[in-house]
């Protein structure tokens, strides 16, 4: 296996409010996650620190040997955690209010493959030489397109584009959106709405399979989402494998 992960502040922001992390544990098992924060006075920024800090802490210390219906629960559970921190951090910093982060996350065993999504971070997978979106955006326009009210030519421009149904620290009940994926698959790619605001699933593919290396692909992904006005940050996390290497 092979992974690395960036994040970027953009070419606008001025803080990043995205956190990133991808580990693997004593059995080789993969965690990729992202979040990405909302909230001012910094507040996206703890917020999102928040998620990916218990989110890491949790696979090392209490994900070992699950089966999947197990693993599936521990998703759930560790995401609700997240969501009661972030509502106890909001209660005893009033400055807080309004905190929130998306969350997406990809769980890689040697049996099964899971991917975890609050909000609209995208998580992604390769097959046979194919990026197929994994995620649902929990967003006002898919609601829309979903409702056929909007096409998702509409949604792509639409001024509420960026507008959340869901997300952690929004609502004391959190569903987490669970997909159980089939094994057979090259490559998981996960990223904050930084890059896929910017760039189409087709253009992010086309960087994927050059023969770069892992880190010049996730590179040169955040500078093609800059290039194109890098309106938010960009972050993404990337596991190729079947190759032989250190992680980064």
């Amino acid at each position: 296996m092979k992974s690395f992960y960036l994040t970027d502040p953009g070419m606008v922001r001025d803080h990043n409010e995205d956190s990133v992390i991808i580990v693997r544990n004593d059995e080789g098992s993969y965690l990729l996650a992202i979040a990405d924060g909302m909230g001012g006075h910094s507040a996206g920024e703890v917020a999102s620190s928040i998620a990916i800090g218990h989110l890491g802490k949790h696979f090392k210390e209490s994900f070992h040997t699950m089966r999947k219906l197990d693993a599936v629960n521990w998703i759930r559970d560790v995401v609700d955690e997240i969501n009661t921190l972030i509502f106890q951090y909001e209660k005893s910093h009033p400055e807080s209010k309004g905190m929130g982060t998306t969350l997406v996350l990809a769980i890689l065993t040697k049996d099964y493959l899971l991917f975890g999504n609050v909000g609209d971070s995208s998580g992604f997978l390769m097959k046979e030489g194919k990026l197929h979106k994994v995620t649902y955006d929990h967003t006002l326009v898919n609601l829309l397109v979903s409702a056929g009210e909007l096409t998702k030519e509409e949604a792509s421009v639409h001024p509420k584009k960026n507008v959340l149904m869901k997300a952690l620290g929004a609502s004391l009940e959190i569903d987490v959106d669970i997909f159980d994926c089939d094994m057979d698959v090259s490559e998981i790619l996960l990223s904050s709405d930084g890059l896929t605001g910017m760039l189409t699933r087709e253009q992010i593919e086309k960087v994927l399979l050059t023969d770069d290396t892992i880190e010049e692909k996730v590179t040169k992904l955040i500078q093609k989402a800059n290039n194109r006005g890098g309106t938010d940050n960009i972050s993404v996390a990337y596991l190729i494998r079947g190759e032989e290497g250190e992680d980064k």
